[in-house]
């Protein structure tokens, strides 16, 4: 027996699988609809322009440590980004095969975030009915965020692919308990917590629909959730302890009330995607009912809350962190959708021509959706605003360079590393402050030259890459700052966006 509420079908334990196997083979291919167009819609969003981008920092992180060798790489880690280290040994092996381009970087995380959209629609289908999650599934491909992160080398997006499928899978063994069930849960929950630790808040939102399964007559279930929960995160805890000690290098992310007021634009990417989702999120919870929605409204709420009350401690209320959520509003938002859908066309009343035009209503708010989150969808496709041009460095430098010539670097934003990928291919001027390479300092900047005046004597022309404000050359070490005034001169300028290449010739004698 299953119940219906506003369009939304939620079945008990055990009648989803007898539901589809006992339909007709045609049903069977309109059933893979919500897995197939969401994935195709997400696939057109992310990845025209996926290496127009240019890289920022935190993407020239990934390119240094998944380039470095392995014990290098070891190295790296003992000091730092150890809850990274799965998703580096993964790039790692990415680049060995398809190289270091913007576009080859981030084409893992575009094809995880196109299939976490073909996942929202399985488990859209699996908590209710195909059609709930083809929407859920085409909202979440025109989330804004999920273009922007989507197009980035880093691990969110499979942080959400992984949360995804470790919550079908749950949902799937629920429904049908086998060996093999929970133990592909337990896989997936692994790949969760190794692809951020922060995703197995996730876990919180399992536990809410176990303890349905439980009330509905399945006792032994919270047995082997238990179970299928420490083994699934008994290869993380090592990590998440060693990375305990390494928070400092996020200590600079101390939440404030003002970060949580506009938490719903930074996490879906605009303030229209944010307040349609949210609200229409919040009514599919009131008309869908708190027992049949209850995990997805968990897995939205209870991650934010947590790491923004701990944010003092752990400094973890980042939104980009917490991009694994997005699928638990559309979850909430879909059947919201069609539940105003259907009443405006009075669907329940009007039998099948009513039904028709609640799909077609849904589907015109769809089309309106996608048009008006269009320019944050092309926003997400831009350089970050605030980010410096070393692209653009990277080509005055290649452009004007001379055998001979050496590079040296000012100001903040991993300038060496920024300047050391955009040159990683022919010849580059030396790095002639450098006392020794990140790998030897097991850090991602290099130790630089004690007394600067005996680095630079006998030197060539110098190339200077500054992203200090005002004056290139401030905020340089004053022994630096002073070796480059007695023995250089400017004879050419390049203001970019915040960033400054200058060339120096030695003064003539």
């Amino acid at each position: 027996m299953t119940s219906s509420t506003a369009g939304l079908v939620v079945r008990p334990p055990h009648a989803v699988g007898t539901d589809v196997a006992a339909r007709p083979s045609c049903d069977r291919r309109i059933l893979l609809l919500p897995f197939l167009l969401p994935t195709a819609v997400a696939l057109a969003c992310v990845l025209p322009g996926i290496g127009r981008r240019q890289l920022w920092r935190d993407e020239h992180a990934t390119w240094w440590a998944s380039s470095i060798r392995y014990p290098d790489l070891g190295l790296l880690i003992e000091h730092t980004d150890v809850v990274f280290a799965p998703f580096y040994a993964l790039m790692h092996l990415w680049i060995a095969l398809f190289g270091t381009s913007p576009a080859a970087l981030r084409l893992p995380e575009g094809l995880a975030m196109a299939a976490s959209a073909g996942l929202l629609g399985l488990l859209g289908r699996q908590m209710s009915t195909p059609r709930t999650g083809l929407v859920a599934g085409l909202l979440f491909a025109l989330v804004p965020t999920v273009t922007r992160y989507g197009q980035e080398a880093r691990p969110y997006a499979f942080a959400v692919l992984f949360s995804l499928l470790a919550t079908l899978l749950l949902l799937r063994t629920l429904d049908q308990p086998t060996l093999r069930g929970w133990s592909l849960y337990t896989l997936a929950l692994t790949l969760t917590g190794l692809s951020h630790l922060v995703a197995l808040c996730v876990v919180a939102a399992h536990g809410v629909a176990v303890m349905r399964a439980r009330r509905g007559g399945a006792h032994f279930v919270s047995w082997a959730f238990g179970c299928a929960v420490v083994m699934g995160t008994s290869v993380v805890i090592p990590m998440a302890i060693k990375g305990s000690g390494q928070s400092g290098q996020i200590a600079w992310n101390d939440a404030a009330p003002r970060d949580l007021a506009t938490y719903p634009m930074d996490l879906f990417g605009s303030w229209f995607t944010g307040a349609v989702v949210m609200g229409l999120g919040v009514v599919g919870l009131l008309t869908a009912g708190r027992k049949a929605y209850a995990m997805p409204a968990v897995w939205a709420v209870l991650p934010p809350v947590l790491t923004f009350l701990t944010s003092d401690q752990l400094h973890l209320f980042l939104p980009r962190y917490l991009l694994f959520t997005v699928p638990a509003w559309l979850l909430l938002a879909a059947p919201g959708a069609i539940r105003c859908a259907d009443a405006l066309t009075f669907a329940g009343r009007t039998g099948r021509w009513g039904r028709v035009a609640s799909g077609a209503l849904v589907t015109g708010a769809l089309a309106g959706f996608a048009f008006q989150a269009l320019p944050a969808l092309v926003s997400a496709r831009q350089d970050l605003p605030g980010e410096p041009d070393f692209a653009a460095a990277g080509r005055v430098v290649t452009a004007g360079q001379r055998p001979g010539d050496g590079i040296l670097f000012n100001g903040t934003f991993g300038v060496r590393k920024a300047m050391a990928y955009e040159l990683r291919e022919g010849a580059r001027p030396k790095d002639v402050l450098m006392k020794e390479t990140p790998q030897q300092t097991g850090w991602y900047q290099a130790s630089e030259c004690d007394v600067p005046s005996t680095c630079l004597a006998g030197r060539g022309r110098l190339w200077l890459v500054s992203t200090a404000m005002g004056d290139p050359r401030s905020d340089m070490r004053p022994s630096t700052a002073a070796a480059l005034a007695g023995r250089f001169t400017v004879v050419r300028t390049h203001r970019l966006h915040h960033l400054t290449v200058l060339l120096l010739e030695p003064r003539s004698r």
